[in-house]
C-alpha cells in the first residue's frame, strides 16, 4: 500500500489533483488491506462467467489476463494495483472456463429401461433402501461412460454390496432435472461439475458379478463400513445423525430431524465443517500435549506445543480425507491449518490474511462451489467472526477475570456473539438459497454447541478408536445420549412461535451487491469501510424491488401456477413433481397453494372456471388456462395448457403448452396491462455445456405431434 501510495506523487497533473493527500493518507492508513481484495475479485471473476448465457471463447480469460500481466513491470503502483485486480477478476474467469473444459461431455441416455453395468464407486444408506453411485456405467453392454450415475435399488433388495464391486441392474435413468422455474437453481450444472450423467431406480434387484473387483476405493469403502458399525450400536435418527459427524454420510437423516435442525438454526451441525474440524483438531492438540508431557524426558527433550500442533494437522487431514473434502470442511482445514502453523512459527493465529488465502485456494480448486451455499455462507460466516472480534476485542477483555463467575460468563458472552455474528451475516446468503431465515438460531447454538463440543465429539472420536478392538459401544452410547439431546433442543426451538420466517426472493444482482458491501464493510479498516453498510442494506431490500411471476409453467407441465393476491392458485396434473411444488411455494413465500376449481371462482375472483377453460386474472392482464379445445379463444392475452394446443387463428396468441415445456423447459409469465412477458428457463440460462440441447424430434414425448400450428 505504500508503494501505492508514494506511486500517486506523480509529477504534473495526477499527483496534485485535489483529494490526492487524503487519498495517499488513506492508502497509507490501509497498508495491507489490498491483498485481501485479490480473492473477492477471484470469486467475482467466476460469478462473471456464471452469468453469462453463451459460451465464451476458451482463451478469452487467459488472454485478458496475459494482457494485463505483461506490461505491469513499467506501470506505477498505483496503476498495476488496479491491473492485479482486472488480472484476478481474469484468473477466476480463466479457472472457471478451465473447470468446465475439463468436465467431460454430457452423454445420450437411454430413454427406455436399460441393463447397467458398472463398478460401485459408492454405497449410500437411505431410510428406505440404498443409492449407488455407478462409475463408468455401461448400457446394455455399450461401451462405458465418462460420467456416473446414481441409481436407487428396490427397497427389498437385499444383495451385499461393497465399494469396488461390479454390479449388473434393470434401471430407469432420466436426466438431470432442470430448474423448477426460470432463474431457479440449476441442479444441471450442479450435476455436470460432480461428474454424474443420469439418476435412476432400479426395476429389480441388483446382481453382483462374482469375480470382477475394482480397487482404489478403500476410503469410501472404510467410511461405509464405519457407518454400518455405528448404525448397529445407534440404530435410528441418533445412528443417523452419529454417522454423518464421523463419516460426512447424510442420506439416512429422517426429514423431521433435519427439519428441526434446519428451522432451529442448527442445521450446520449436520455440515461437516469449521466446528467439527475445530473440535477434532482441538481434541488432538491437548490429547498429544498432556499426553506427552506425562514422559518427563520427552517433555524435557521436545517442545511440546509444536509436536501438538503437527499432530492436530495431521489429525485434521485425516478428518478431511475421512469426511469426503467438502468445500465447507476445505476451507476450514485451510483456517486451521493456517492457526496451528501460527502457533509453530509464534505469529497471530486467525487473520484476515488467513481467510483470503483460504478463499483463493478453494476458488482457484473448485471454482463452481463458488456459486453454492456452503461457499458462501462459511466465507461471510469467518469474516465476520475475525472482524466481529478484532472490533470488539476491548470490550471482551473487560470481561474477563480470575473469579470462576467471570470466566463463566465470559465463555457465554463468547458463545453467544460467536452465534450471533456467525448466523446473522450467513442469514442472506441461507434466505437466497433455501427462501427463510431462522429467528432463535442464538439460543439453540448457545445450548446445542457445547453439547457437541464437549460431549458429542469427543465421544465420537473415541469411538473410532475403539473400533480396531470392537469397543466402540462403550463411546457409541453416550454419543447417542448428547444427540438424542441436541435434537431434543432442535425440536424444541423449532417450535416457537415464528421460529422460521418465510422471505421473499432476492435478485442475483441483490445477493452480489450485499456481499460486495459486507467485503468492503470488513476488509477495510478506516471509516471509509462504512460504505458498505449502505450497500449490504440495498442487498437486503433487494427482493422489494423485484415482482414475482404471476404464472409459472413447469417443465413438463404438469403444474401449472397463479400468484394472486389471496394465494397462490395451484393446477396438479398426475406425476407432477413434489420438488418443483415446494419450490414454487418457497419462490412464492407461501405455504401451501388451492386447488384450481372445476367450476366457479377462486382466490377472491381471480379465478374463474368452467369445465372447458379457467380466466387467469393478475397484475393488471390475464390468460386462459385451456382445458379443453372449446376452450381456445382466439381473443386472449395468452393460452396456457397442459397438453399440445392446435390454434386455429388468423392472429394466434402467444401460447405454452406441453410442446412448448418440452422444447424450451419451464416458463415464467408477468401478467401486464399492455401484455404478457414471457421467459422460459432456456431464454433465462442461455446456451452453456450443462444446459441440455433443444430436442429433436425423434426424442418427443409420447402424445405430441408436430402439427403445423405447433412447427411455427
Amino acid at each position: 500500500m505504500q508503494r501505492i501510495a508514494a506511486g500517486l506523487a506523480l509529477p504534473g497533473r495526477l499527483g496534485h489533483w485535489p483529494g490526492a493527500a487524503a487519498f495517499r493518507a488513506w492508502m497509507e492508513a490501509e497498508q495491507g488491506r489490498f491483498v485481501l481484495w485479490l480473492p473477492v475479485a477471484l470469486a467475482a471473476g467466476v460469478v462473471a462467467y456464471f452469468a453469462l448465457r453463451a459460451e465464451p471463447s476458451p482463451w478469452w480469460g487467459g488472454l485478458v489476463l496475459l494482457g494485463v500481466l505483461a506490461p505491469m513491470a513499467g506501470w506505477p503502483p498505483w496503476l498495476r494495483a488496479a491491473a492485479a485486480l482486472v488480472a484476478a477478476v481474469s484468473l477466476g474467469f480463466a479457472a472457471a472456463q478451465l473447470a468446465t473444459w475439463r468436465a467431460a461431455p454430457m452423454p445420450d441416455i437411454p430413454s427406455r429401461a436399460t441393463i447397467v453395468t458398472a463398478t460401485i464407486a459408492a454405497v449410500e444408506q437411505l431410510l428406505n433402501g440404498r443409492r449407488l453411485t455407478l462409475a463408468s456405467p455401461q448400457f446394455d453392454g455399450a461401451a462405458p461412460i465418462a460420467r456416473a450415475v446414481r441409481v436407487r435399488l428396490k427397497a427389498s433388495d437385499a444383495v451385499d454390496l461393497s465399494v469396488g464391486d461390479r454390479v449388473r441392474v434393470r434401471a430407469l435413468l432420466m436426466r438431470p432435472a432442470p430448474p423448477a422455474f426460470p432463474g431457479a437453481w440449476d441442479l444441471q450444472r450442479d450435476a455436470w461439475f460432480a461428474n454424474l450423467a443420469a439418476f435412476g431406480y432400479a426395476l429389480n434387484a441388483a446382481e453382483r458379478l462374482e469375480g470382477e473387483r475394482v480397487g482404489g476405493h478403500w476410503l469410501r469403502g472404510v467410511r461405509e463400513a464405519v457407518e454400518g458399525r455405528i448404525r448397529a450400536v445407534l440404530p435410528g435418527p441418533d445412528g443417523a445423525i452419529a454417522a454423518t459427524l464421523l463419516t460426512g454420510l447424510t442420506s439416512a437423516i429422517p426429514e423431521a430431524d433435519r427439519a428441526a435442525y434446519r428451522d432451529s438454526g442448527l442445521a450446520h451441525l449436520l455440515a461437516i465443517a469449521g466446528l467439527h474440524i475445530g473440535i477434532v483438531m482441538g481434541l488432538v492438540f491437548a490429547t498429544t500435549r498432556y499426553g506427552l508431557a506425562l514422559s518427563e524426558r520427552v517433555a524435557l527433550a521436545c517442545n511440546l506445543r509444536q509436536v501438538a500442533a503437527l499432530a492436530a494437522i495431521a489429525g485434521g487431514g485425516a478428518y478431511l480425507l475421512f469426511t469426503g473434502a467438502h468445500v465447507p470442511i476445505q476451507r476450514s482445514f485451510a483456517m486451521a491449518c493456517l492457526v496451528t502453523l501460527g502457533v509453530l512459527v509464534g505469529r497471530r493465529a486467525v487473520s484476515l490474511r488467513g481467510l483470503a488465502l483460504a478463499m483463493a485456494v478453494v476458488t482457484l480448486a473448485s471454482p463452481s462451489e463458488v456459486m453454492g451455499v456452503s461457499f458462501q455462507m462459511s466465507f461471510s460466516a469467518v469474516l465476520a467472526l475475525i472482524v466481529g472480534y478484532v472490533a470488539l476485542r476491548p470490550w471482551l477483555a473487560r470481561l474477563h477475570g480470575r473469579s470462576i463467575g467471570r470466566r463463566i460468563g465470559s465463555h457465554v458472552v463468547a458463545l453467544a456473539l460467536t452465534s450471533a455474528l456467525a448466523g446473522t451475516f450467513s442469514a442472506p446468503y441461507a434466505a437466497y438459497h433455501f427462501g427463510h431465515i431462522q429467528l432463535y438460531y442464538v439460543a439453540a447454538n448457545m445450548l446445542a454447541v457445547p453439547l457437541t463440543a464437549f460431549w458429542v465429539m469427543p465421544a465420537g472420536m473415541i469411538a473410532l478408536l475403539l473400533m480396531p478392538v470392537h469397543l466402540e459401544a462403550l463411546a457409541l452410547v453416550p454419543m447417542g445420549w448428547g444427540i438424542e439431546a441436541i435434537t431434543a433442543i432442535g425440536r424444541f426451538v423449532s417450535a416457537w412461535p415464528a421460529a422460521v420466517l418465510a422471505v421473499p426472493p432476492m435478485p442475483g444482482w441483490g445477493l452480489a451487491v450485499l456481499s460486495l458491501g459486507l467485503a468492503w464493510a470488513g476488509l477495510w479498516r478506516t471509516r471509509l469501510r462504512w460504505l458498505g453498510v449502505p450497500l449490504v442494506a440495498l442487498g437486503v431490500l433487494s427482493p422489494l424491488l423485484l415482482r414475482p411471476a404471476d404464472i409459472l409453467v413447469s417443465a413438463d407441465a404438469r403444474l401449472i401456477g397463479l400468484r394472486t393476491a389471496a394465494g397462490v392458485v395451484l393446477q396438479r396434473n398426475s406425476g407432477a413433481a413434489d420438488f418443483t411444488r415446494d419450490a414454487w411455494l418457497q419462490y412464492w413465500t407461501e405455504a401451501d397453494a388451492i386447488a384450481f376449481p372445476e367450476s366457479g371462482e377462486a382466490a377472491g375472483g381471480a379465478v374463474s372456471c368452467d369445465p372447458a377453460a379457467c380466466a387467469l386474472r393478475a397484475g393488471g392482464g390475464g390468460a386462459t388456462l385451456v382445458r379443453a379445445p372449446a376452450g381456445i379463444t382466439c381473443a386472449t392475452a395468452l393460452l396456457i395448457a397442459a397438453e399440445p394446443l392446435r390454434v386455429d387463428c388468423v392472429a394466434p396468441p402467444p401460447r405454452i403448452d406441453r410442446f412448448s415445456v418440452w422444447r424450451e423447459g419451464a416458463y415464467a409469465v408477468w401478467l401486464n396491462p399492455d401484455g404478457p412477458v414471457l421467459l422460459s428457463d432456456r431464454q433465462a440460462r442461455g446456451d452453456r455445456p450443462w444446459v441440455l440441447p433443444v430436442p429433436t424430434r425423434s426424442a418427443m414425448p409420447k402424445g405430441v405431434s408436430l402439427t403445423p400450428a405447433l412447427a411455427e
